[in-house]
């Protein structure tokens, strides 16, 4: 990797650290007033800009408007003298459903280095699907089941082409191509190029760091060998979700932080004349720009008091996406 992207990338993790410990203590206000105003997050979601709206299907939105409580997102490493703030978890909280057991569905995502490519990588999650509920036809228990596979055949000198894990998910993936498409299949993602243990991340992330540290001392830092190949090409045949990284970031970098504003997008008509409030969001991008919308989370509470009607359940979609 240049090292000017080395650099680039640390900045952008300082500005990732910056902007969770500034508007923390108003996340956390914010989850306060929202958990009052009923289907609040399956309205966010229903409002969800292209980008993720393409990956919602109905089968998906039917069941965020059904149960879907509560949307959060934690930089579980932020405090952490070796994690990266860009690792993040995803976090669902669901009420009592006839789709699964789970009250819980928590994806996390670590950012890991390798020599040759950095980025987002995560483990298959379990979904206890209730009998002949399972949306996503069988895709996340594979992909659970070959994950677990790969672990156990480190160091065998076997192919993991050559498991049958493998082979039972490449072919469940080519044989159901809408549940490859549908949001909950996303909770199968591991990588979009392949998945790196943080063992060898730690080893990659101490070598850049030791390279930065040189060449701000004006040592000569000898260039890294040229790559002789785009690394997000090398994507697995058995990746359940390929774009499973960009879906998470959208999630994490825009939507849930921007999600009031979703939210007023389906209630623009009735919020145009309502005081603003002196509790806001500053939602600026990662380059210090400042959003021009000030979020009115006082006014908002109202639509989820004690004997309002609150916000009506979002209808699912009735067309698949492209």
């Amino acid at each position: 990797m240049p090292l000017f992207l080395s650099i680039k990338t640390d900045e952008k993790s300082r500005k990732v650290r910056k902007q969770y410990e500034l508007n923390g203590p108003l996340y956390k206000k914010r989850a306060e007033v929202v958990a009052k105003i009923p289907h609040f997050w399956a309205l966010v979601l229903e409002t969800a800009p292209p980008d993720i709206d393409n990956f919602i299907q109905p089968s998906d939105s039917k069941i965020f408007a059904d149960c879907l409580e509560t949307l959060d997102v934690i930089r579980f490493e932020i405090d952490e003298p070796n994690g990266s703030p860009r690792s993040f978890a995803i976090k669902f909280g669901f009420s009592d459903n006839e789709y699964f057991e789970d009250k819980v569905l928590e994806k996390k995502f670590w950012y890991r280095v390798s020599s040759d490519w950095e980025g987002l990588v995560s483990e298959p999650v379990k979904i206890n699907w209730k009998k002949g509920k399972d949306i996503t036809e069988g895709v996340t228990d594979a992909a659970v089941k070959l994950f677990k596979a790969r672990a156990a055949n480190v160091g065998s000198g076997t192919e993991d082409k050559d498991l049958p894990a493998y082979k039972e998910l490449v072919k469940l993936i080519e044989q159901s191509d809408e549940a490859s498409n549908n949001f909950f299949t996303w909770f199968a993602f591991v990588s979009s190029y392949k998945f790196i243990t943080a063992e060898e991340s730690a080893i990659e992330s101490k070598k850049k760091a030791e390279r930065i540290e040189k060449q701000r001392r004006g040592e000569k830092v000898e260039d890294l060998p040229e790559i002789d190949h785009d690394p997000t090409l090398d994507v697995q045949e058995a990746e359940a979700f390929l774009q499973g990284d960009e879906l998470a970031t959208l999630i994490a970098d825009d939507l849930w932080p921007s999600a009031i504003k979703y939210f007023k997008h389906a209630h623009e008509a009735e919020d145009d004349d309502e005081e603003l409030s002196d509790l806001s969001v500053d939602y600026g991008d990662e380059d210090g720009d400042d959003s021009d919308e000030d979020i009115d989370i006082r006014a908002l509470v109202g639509k989820g008091r004690p004997g309002s009607s609150g916000s009506p359940p979002p209808n699912p979609k009735k067309a698949r996406k492209a």
